[in-house]
């Protein structure tokens, strides 16, 4: 075995048993720290195959932002994760089920003569001036142009469908339209009540002889 196979099994080991914790772990924070290295291990597969844009950009933007605001949302926020969980086990049976016909269409797919893996072998040597970048985009905007415009338009309907589920029980604010408080008049807003005048009546202490103490 060469040590780049020896490299890529053992990050197939790390990334499979860093993918299991995170679902299985009871901490959220430790969850959330397995599914980093979960990303780690996935990046140093893209340097495996000379993507190094890709390996780097898996670092920077999952591990240095996504995962860093999740553990903050996550020690910041009071959520109670173990009402969370309350059908984790329930649901087991029904995950482990589909989880294991998606690894058995995967064996079958891959293990077909069509697909014929036993005659792939290693990338070629790509010159010191190669830059996967400018091939990547080359590829997305030509070949693959139509699959990543429908996974944008997939993207645009995720984020309306999560605004318009946080906003669906939106307390109620104390909003105005402004035209209708351009409409007003001062009649409809002030009124002059007219009341009659009452005699003032004085209260006080008698100045009489009969109310002084006696000393």
């Amino acid at each position: 075995m060469s040590f780049q196979a020896f490299v890529f099994y053992a990050l197939s080991v790390i990334l499979l048993f860093s993918g299991v914790r995170v679902i299985t772990a009871k901490n959220p924070v430790h969850a959330a720290l397995f599914l980093v290295l979960a990303f780690f291990t996935a990046s140093g597969h893209w340097l495996l195959l000379q993507s190094e844009f890709l390996a780097i950009a898996l670092v920077l933007v999952y591990v240095g932002a996504v995962m860093v605001l999740f553990l903050f949302v996550v020690m910041m926020i009071d959520i109670d994760f173990d009402k969370l969980r309350e059908g984790f086990w329930k649901h087991l049976p029904v995950a482990g089920t589909v989880a294991v016909i998606m690894m058995a269409e995967m064996a079958l797919i891959l293990t077909s003569p069509e697909v014929n893996l036993s005659q792939y072998g290693a990338g070629a040597d790509v010159a010191a001036d190669y830059s996967n970048v400018k091939d990547l985009g080359r590829q997305i905007y030509t070949v693959y142009l139509y699959p990543f415009e429908l996974a944008a338009v997939l993207l645009l309907v995720a984020i309306v469908a999560a605004i318009a589920l946080t906003m669906r029980k939106n307390k109620p604010t104390k909003w105005v339209d402004p035209a209708e408080q351009v409409k007003v008049r001062r009649d409809d807003r002030l009124r002059v009540l007219k009341m009659a005048a009452e005699p003032r009546v004085e209260v006080g202490v008698s100045s009489s002889a009969d109310d002084k103490p006696a000393v």
